[in-house]
Parts: C-alpha cells; sequence; structure tokens
C-alpha cells in the first residue's frame, strides 16, 4: 500500500500537470492547514499566488483528491461551467494518471 504523503505528492503531481496543460494557475499545496479544524483552506499570497492545504491523515483519499481539485478551481476564479469542466478534466487525470482515485 503507498504511503499517503507519496499518494498526495503523486496527485499533486498530476493536478499540476493537468492544470498547467489547461492555461491556469498552479497553486502551492500542503498538508495539513494552518488552521485548527479545517480540511481545505485556500490562502491568497501577496504576489498573487496561493497555497492550498488540505489535511490527508484520517481521510478517504477520495476526499482529499476533491479538496485538491476545489483549491485549484478557487485559486484561479473560475466561473459556473468553467468550474466545472475543469473539474471534470481534473478528475479525469487523476483516474486516468492514476487508476486509484476509486480505490
Amino acid at each position: 500500500m503507498e504511503s499517503s504523503s507519496l499518494q498526495f505528492a503523486a496527485t499533486v503531481r498530476t493536478l499540476g500537470g493537468a492544470a498547467r496543460a489547461r492555461g491556469l494557475v498552479v497553486p502551492g499545496f500542503r498538508s495539513p492547514p494552518k488552521v485548527p479544524g479545517a480540511e481545505r483552506t485556500v490562502r491568497k499570497r501577496p504576489d498573487g499566488g496561493s497555497t492550498v492545504a488540505v489535511v490527508v491523515k484520517g481521510r478517504p483519499f477520495q476526499a482529499v483528491i476533491a479538496d485538491l481539485i476545489e483549491g485549484i478551481v478557487v485559486a484561479n476564479e473560475l466561473p459556473g461551467a468553467e468550474a466545472t469542466r475543469v473539474r471534470t478534466a481534473l478528475w479525469e487525470a487523476v483516474v486516468g494518471g492514476h487508476g486509484k482515485a476509486a480505490a
């Protein structure tokens, strides 16, 4: 079984590549969030970039993936239909890239 930190790193690489391929800004990723009790946070930096932080430990990895994807959508401030298209494309990248998203 793959460790959660290795799985997190591989998923972040996959999502970053897929986001970049769509012309999106790729935020930084970390775990866990600095905000106590939060499962996901998105922090905007003064330089215009963003950092997405998610809790990995003790959660289904599908929930972690969903939070990473939503973090990319929020960081790029994507509206309705575009956000839906990007979410779908990012999920497809993870499922196709790892084959383990549903495991």
